[in-house]
């Protein structure tokens, strides 16, 4: 082991740059901790960071967010993380649209009654079911949040928190989507647009829990909203704050291992055989990785780190990102998002390559960010989201990708147009304004983030994974804490959240910016 220097000795260590976390590690900042943000990936972000190729710029993993406008609960955590330098703008009155067969358009914005007498002028036979809908929804989002509110616990309070409020969390969130809205709607059609949505937390209504749709259906109910500036936005509005803390944010820097001594987290060992010490250590690169990868082999056994192992990572992702020049406003792009369905069955939504896509997610980002200059060619933005197996790109992984180029040259070339060509479909006036085009891939996202198979939602979104008792901020190993998406809910509401409970697992003084 090299000689320890204070250069190498912090209060915290946080592994992974992702929003769980830099919001933790901001969180502590502001609380005088000197952190080390660590990320194996080029920059810093996660997947909220962007990428630019031929003068144009994506986000990879940010397309809208609920909760973040600076009157909403997250905003105000947001404002307090970065001093006010991060501000979401509203995406619309309108921000998602659901495409159904024959020309059977939903559109779904804010506020919340409004969404919900559009149903009811679609459905005029089903407004109580449609209310009690809402009322099932709200009340599996509170029995999520006391899920959430479990999770920074210590033990024995946990233990005895989940007897009192066992109930309400077996029957909302032990329960699948499709199961409990079966229960409340008799509507098939009408059954499909609420379960449409579930690509916002990639859980299929068949296999997802409740509570997790609740949740995440709830927090944009008062609408959606976009980071000025691109998703990029919230690294540079963060690592400031933590670097200003006396800590440092440091990217292109894998861990090997976190060390374990004596039984305690004390701190991590990078790729380069560099060790970084900290009474403190914070995994936010998804708690399976850091079980799989990071954990000693003793370790791995114990009982709690054998059920994250034994959790599924949630569903991967073919994204096609697109450069315009024109007015694409004017050609049918909006700021809302477009959600495509082939059919009425929302669970029949993940691709298999071989056949035709049952779904697919469309966004113009440049749209949504008033401060982004088009310049005078009206240089703007799009992106194709299309869900798939791993098992698509399975036999391109573990190198087969750089041992056979030819053929994954090939094999991309071929989902990408068939991408495109979908999109021009829908979108026939928009197609002859493209100029650039780019595909990215599962073997992307485990490049990038490390994630399981190309599971960028983290794990399986399932009743198992909110009822589970293993994932939680606080660890059976002293010293050790858990953040990011998979300790609360799937995307980046849920991951700023859990990065503030981590935080006040660590520091109690954080809960005061949670009430």
């Amino acid at each position: 082991m090299p000689p320890q220097t204070s250069a190498n000795q912090f209060d915290v260590i946080v592994i992974g740059s992702g929003m769980g976390g830099m919001t933790t590690a901001a969180a502590l900042s502001r609380f005088g901790h000197r952190v080390l943000l660590l990320e194996q990936a080029p920059s810093i972000g996660g997947l909220t960071h962007s990428f630019s190729h031929d003068g144009f710029t994506w986000d990879v993993g940010l397309h809208y967010c609920g909760m973040l406008g600076h009157d909403q609960e997250g905003g105000r955590i947001l404002d307090w993380l970065s001093g006010g330098t991060i501000e979401f703008r509203s995406a619309g009155t309108v921000y998602d649209t659901l495409h159904f067969p024959d020309g059977f358009d939903v559109p779904v914005g804010r506020p919340a009654e409004a969404y919900k007498m559009e149903l009811k002028e679609r459905f005029p036979d089903n407004t109580a079911e449609i209310d009690a809908y809402f009322e099932a929804q709200q009340a599996a989002k509170n029995a999520a949040r006391l899920i959430s509110i479990e999770r920074s616990m210590p033990q024995p309070d946990r233990a005895e928190y989940r007897r009192l409020h066992s109930g309400e969390i077996e029957q909302w969130c032990g329960r699948t989507t499709s199961q409990v809205i079966s229960e409340f709607i008799s509507e098939p059609k009408l059954a499909a647009i609420l379960a449409a949505r579930w690509g916002t937390f990639g859980g299929k209504p068949k296999e997802a829990s409740f509570g997790i749709h609740a949740l995440i259906m709830w927090h944009y109910l008062d609408g959606a909203s976009y980071p000025l500036g691109g998703g990029a936005a919230i690294a540079k509005g963060l690592v400031p704050v933590i670097e200003s803390a006396g800590g440092s944010a440091r990217a292109a820097t894998p861990i090997d291992e976190i060390v374990v001594e004596g039984g305690r987290a004390v701190g991590v060992r990078t790729s380069s055989g560099e060790v970084f010490r900290a009474p403190v250590i914070v995994s936010a690169m998804g708690a399976g990785g850091t079980v799989k990868r990071l954990l000693p082999a003793e370790l791995r056994e114990q009982a709690w780190a054998a059920e994250i192992r034994s959790f599924k990572p949630a569903i991967s992702h073919f994204e096609l990102s697109l450069g315009f020049e024109g007015d694409i406003a004017r050609h049918g792009a909006r700021r809302s998002n477009d959600w495509f369905y082939e059919s009425w069955n929302t669970d029949d939504g993940i691709w298999s390559i071989d056949g035709p896509i049952p779904m697919m997610f469309v966004s113009f980002p440049s749209l949504k960010d008033p401060t982004r200059d088009p310049g005078p060619s009206q240089r703007h933005t799009g992106q194709c989201m299309v869900f798939t197996e791993w098992s698509s790109v399975a036999e391109f992984a573990e190198g087969g990708a750089r041992e056979r180029p030819a053929e994954w040259a090939a094999f991309k070339k071929r989902v990408e147009s068939k991408i495109l060509a979908h999109f021009e479909a829908k979108f026939p006036a928009l197609a002859p304004w493209i100029v650039h085009h780019e595909l990215s891939t599962p073997l992307a996202t485990v490049r990038f983030t490390t994630h399981e198979k190309g599971g960028f939602y983290g794990v399986e979104p399932t009743p198992r994974r909110m009822l589970s008792d293993a994932l939680s901020a606080r660890t059976p190993v002293p010293g050790l804490f858990l953040t990011g998406q998979d300790i609360l809910t799937p995307g980046i509401a849920g991951a700023l959240f859990s990065g503030m409970l981590c935080a006040a697992a660590i520091e109690p003084r954080v809960y005061e910016k949670l009430s």
